[in-house]
C-alpha cells in the first residue's frame, strides 16, 4: 500500500502545522517540514518541540528565507525532499503540501487512489507553445537572469531585464531541456524523487540555469520530470484543488464549501481559510474516516465562475468610435427577441420567418454555430460579431436588402440591447417569458457545468434559488431599463393574450399574429 511522505512547506500558523503533522501521520504516513525562516524563530520552536516525539515527522536541515517567485521556494522544497528521502525509506510517494492545504478525501482513499496507477501526477505543459500563462512576461522568465524579486523591487526587476535586453545578453535554456510549466503542487513516486535528487547533483549548469529564472517552482521540477520519466509514467494534473479569482489570486475556501470540495475529484484542497476552524475540524475527522463514499461531480471551477459572476453589469466589449457613431440607419426597424430558453425563441423565430418572410436569425451574438452569410470574416467569431457588432446587422440589412431585421439575443446581454436601443433605427424588442420548473433549471445546471449527474442533492437544492433568482434577476434588468416598443408573450398566457404583443412587435396583421402565437409545442421543453 502507499505510503506517503507529504513534503509540508509554511511559514504560519504553528497550531495549524502541528494539527496537519499529527492528522498526518496519525494515518500512518510521514512529514517533512519547511518552515520559512522568515517567520519568528519561536513559532518554529513551538512545532519542533510538539512534534519531537513524533517519529514520522522531520525537519529540512536548513530554513530558508522564502520569497514568491524565487529560486528559495525550490530550494526550500528540495531540502525538505531530501529530508524525507533520508528519514522515510518506506516512503513510496512524496506529495507537495502548503500550509493552506487540507485533505479533501479520507486516507482510505488516498492510498488507494495512489495505489491505483504506477504514475506520477504532475502538472506540466510546454512552457512555450502552451497557453499556461496568462498574463505578464513568459520567454523573458527564462532568458534573462533575475536577480531581484519583481513585487517588492519592481524598478531594479524590470531594470535589470532592460540592461540585459539591450546588451545582448539574452541566454539559451540548457540544449537537452524541453522546458515545461504547471502547478507546484505534485505528488511524485520514490524512484521519481530520488532520479531528480541525482540529476541535481549532477547537472551544475542546470542548477545554475533556474537559480535565476523567475518563478522556477513553476517550471523545474515539472521540466525535470519531464526529462527523467517516460511519457506514459506521467498524469499532468494536479492532486490539489485550487481555484484562481479574475485577478490572478488563489480562492480562499471557508466553512460553507465542505460539500463543495468532497466531491472534486482531487485528494487536497488549497487554501484552506486558517479562521474556518468549523472546516479544518470536519475535514480532520474526514481524514481518518473509514468506509466513506465520495460522489464525485467535479463542478466546482464552472459552479465558481456562475457565482461569481452575478450581479456584475457591463463586462462586455467597449464599443469602438466607429461602432458609436455609426448608425444602423434611421429607415430601418431592427428586432430582438429575448428568452432565457434558447429553444423557445428559435421556434417563434422559425415560425416569424415561415409566415412573414422576414429575415431573422436565431443567437447571433451567443451562438458561434447561427448560421450567417459570408460577411469578409466578421461573422467568424462570437468576439468579432459583439466586437463590431453595428457593423455587422449594417452589413445583414444590406445582404437581405432589407429594412428589417431580426434576431435573438440572450437576456443577460442588456448592455447590447442598450446599445442597439441607442442607434437611430426603430428598435423593439419582445420578451418570451417562460415557466422554469426546478426538473428544468437542474437540467440547465446540468447542460451548462454547474453541476453534473453525480453531484450531491444538497449541493443542488442550494444552487437552484440562485439559479432561479438569476433568470428573474436578468428579467428585472430588462424591464427596469425601460427600453421604448417592449413587448412580452408569456407561457402561462392564452393564444389571444399573446397575439396582441406579436402584432405590435412585428407590426404585422392580427391574423398572422395570431398564427405565429399558435405555434403548435412553442413552450415544449
Amino acid at each position: 500500500m502507499a505510503k506517503i511522505a507529504y513534503i509540508l512547506l509554511c511559514h504560519k500558523d504553528p497550531d495549524g502545522i502541528i494539527a496537519q503533522a499529527e492528522r498526518l501521520t496519525a494515518a500512518g504516513d510521514f512529514v517533512s517540514i519547511h518552515f520559512d525562516a522568515r517567520a519568528p524563530r519561536e513559532a518554529f520552536d513551538r512545532i519542533r518541540t510538539a512534534l519531537a516525539a513524533n517519529g514520522s515527522v522531520t525537519f529540512a536541515r536548513r530554513r530558508i528565507k522564502c520569497g514568491w517567485g524565487e529560486w528559495s521556494l525550490v530550494e526550500a522544497t528540495l531540502h525538505a525532499t531530501q529530508a524525507a528521502v533520508a528519514a522515510f525509506p518506506y516512503a513510496t510517494h512524496f506529495y507537495m503540501l502548503s500550509g493552506d492545504c487540507m485533505p479533501i478525501k479520507s486516507a482510505e482513499f488516498v492510498h488507494a487512489f495512489l495505489d491505483r496507477d504506477e504514475v506520477d501526477y504532475i502538472e506540466s505543459f510546454d512552457f512555450f507553445t502552451s497557453d499556461w500563462i496568462k498574463t505578464g512576461i513568459k520567454e523573458e522568465r527564462l532568458i534573462y537572469r533575475h536577480w531581484f524579486n519583481e513585487r517588492t523591487h519592481k524598478r531594479l526587476f524590470y531594470g535589470s531585464m532592460q540592461v540585459q535586453e539591450r546588451l545582448g545578453l539574452a541566454r539559451q535554456v540548457p540544449a537537452d531541456l524541453q522546458m515545461q510549466i504547471g502547478s507546484q503542487w505534485w505528488c511524485l513516486r520514490r524512484r521519481t524523487v530520488e532520479s531528480v535528487l541525482d540529476f541535481c547533483a549532477r547537472r551544475k549548469d542546470v542548477m545554475r540555469f533556474f537559480r535565476t529564472t523567475w518563478i522556477p517552482d513553476e517550471t523545474f521540477f515539472q521540466t525535470l520530470v519531464r526529462h527523467l520519466v517516460p511519457e506514459a509514467e506521467i498524469r499532468s494534473r494536479t492532486l490539489t484543488f485550487l481555484m484562481f479569482t479574475d485577478y490572478g489570486m488563489p480562492v480562499t475556501f471557508y466553512n460553507d464549501h465542505y460539500d463543495l470540495l468532497l466531491s472534486q475529484d482531487y485528494l487536497f484542497a488549497r487554501k484552506i481559510s486558517s479562521d474556518a476552524r468549523e472546516l479544518r475540524a470536519r475535514l480532520g475527522t474526514l481524514y481518518a474516516a473509514k468506509g466513506v463514499q465520495f460522489a464525485i461531480s467535479n463542478e466546482g471551477r464552472s459552479l465558481f465562475r456562475f457565482l461569481t459572476g452575478r450581479g456584475r453589469v457591463g463586462r462586455r466589449f467597449a464599443p469602438r468610435f466607429w461602432e458609436r457613431e455609426a448608425s444602423l440607419g434611421r429607415e430601418r426597424t431592427l428586432m430582438m427577441v429575448t428568452c432565457k430558453k434558447w429553444h423557445v425563441a428559435k421556434r417563434l423565430v422559425e415560425r416569424v420567418r415561415d409566415v412573414t418572410n422576414l429575415p431573422a436569425m436565431d443567437y447571433l451574438f451567443n451562438e458561434a454555430s447561427t448560421p450567417l452569410p459570408d460577411l469578409g470574416g466578421i461573422q467568424t467569431t462570437l468576439e468579432k460579431r459583439t466586437r463590431h457588432r453595428r457593423a455587422l446587422v449594417r452589413m445583414l440589412f444590406d445582404y437581405w436588402q432589407s429594412d428589417q431585421l431580426l434576431f435573438c439575443i440572450d437576456p443577460a446581454n442588456v448592455d447590447l440591447m442598450q446599445d442597439f436601443y441607442n442607434d437611430k433605427a426603430v428598435v423593439r424588442l419582445l420578451e418570451i417569458e417562460c415557466d422554469f420548473t426546478d426538473d428544468y433549471l437542474i437540467g440547465h445546471a446540468r447542460r451548462v457545468g454547474l453541476a453534473g449527474d453525480r453531484t450531491p442533492k444538497e449541493t443542488i437544492d442550494r444552487l437552484l434559488p440562485t439559479i432561479r433568482y438569476d433568470v428573474r434577476f436578468e428579467s428585472d434588468r430588462i424591464r427596469d431599463a425601460n427600453f421604448p416598443h417592449f413587448h412580452r408573450i408569456r407561457e402561462s398566457a392564452s393564444v389571444d393574450e399573446n397575439t396582441v404583443p406579436l402584432a405590435e412587435f412585428l407590426d404585422i396583421p392580427m391574423e398572422k399574429a395570431r398564427e405565429i402565437a399558435a405555434t403548435g409545442h412553442l413552450f415544449v421543453d
